[in-house]
């Protein structure tokens, strides 16, 4: 085959997958971001420049729920990592075959889809912990998916019961990877294990930090199928998501062009967000 042939070859395999990627994400995010400069209703749009992107930051429910999902991030994202590398530590550690089961099973809800993991999940607030209420005569379990701040930690306390386990295969991968020389030589020069751990252990885990922290800021962010099964935003709005805002914009009010605004605005927010993250966790890494 010569080069010419070859180079027919190359574009007739790529190409496929270049359409698949301009029909599925190029066009939709160009037309997105031309259908935010109108007052789009689904069926009829007219061009209004900016004017969406002004009265966004007047809405009130939009900036609401903006600041919701920005605490929501910020504490998921640090106790699914700090979990999910307390579980990795754990079952790396010589425990013989129970490792294995412990894995599997730290593992395993992250398997189960968002909205039936809600559902399972607003079983326990509203039934489990309404009847330990009654029998306890406790405050502290009832009402959970009532009130904005219970709403709040049940909406986290759920992602971290789903992502801790996947964030965990992350760091058990690169944790395995560390040269066992090492970690021998640590030992040797009398270092105990918080010592081996904070001065061998954490340096080398820096590329498993960029990987895990990116994944599960994207995912923390773009929350909506638990949002949506544990309060659906009650009580009042207080609890919906920025997801869950643009969703309901678009497709209860009707209003095409300002939810368009909103998911633009919210895409550069994210992609700010996450890329300043990889930029400063790159920084830190060590070279195996």
């Amino acid at each position: 085959m010569n080069q010419k042939n070859g180079k027919y070859f190359y574009w007739g395999f790529l190409l496929p997958c270049l359409l698949a990627i301009s029909l599925v994400i190029v066009v939709p995010l160009l037309y997105g971001i031309y259908t935010s400069f109108t007052d789009s209703d689904g069926f009829n749009m007219t061009f209004i420049g900016l004017e969406n992107y002004i009265r966004l930051f007047q809405d009130s429910q939009f900036t609401q729920s903006l600041w919701f999902t920005i605490r929501f991030a910020v504490v998921s994202v640090l106790g699914v990592n700090a979990i999910g590398l307390t579980l990795a530590l754990l079952v790396t550690q010589k425990v013989g075959k129970t490792a294995l089961f412990f894995r599997t099973a730290f593992f395993m809800p992250n398997l189960i889809g968002g909205i039936i993991l809600g559902f399972i999940w607003q079983f326990i607030f509203v039934r489990a912990f309404q009847g330990v209420a009654q029998a306890t005569g406790i405050e502290f379990f009832s009402g959970w998916l009532a009130d904005s701040t219970t709403g709040f930690w049940a909406l986290v306390l759920v992602f971290l019961w789903q992502m801790s386990g996947y964030i965990m295969i992350i760091y058990i991968a690169f944790l395995s990877n560390i040269p066992a020389e090492l970690q021998e030589a640590a030992k040797v020069d009398g270092a105990n294990s918080w010592q081996s751990f904070w001065r061998i252990k954490f340096p080398m885990l820096a590329p498993a930090f960029t990987i895990s922290l990116f994944l599960t800021l994207a995912n923390a962010f773009k929350v909506y199928d638990l949002n949506l099964a544990l309060t659906n935003g009650a009580p009042f709005g207080s609890t919906e998501m920025v997801a869950m805002n643009i969703y309901n914009t678009a497709f209860f009010q009707y209003r095409q062009g300002f939810a368009q605004a909103k998911g633009i605005v919210f895409l550069l927010l994210v992609a700010a967000v996450s890329l300043t993250q990889v930029y400063l966790t790159r920084r830190k890494e060590v070279d195996l």
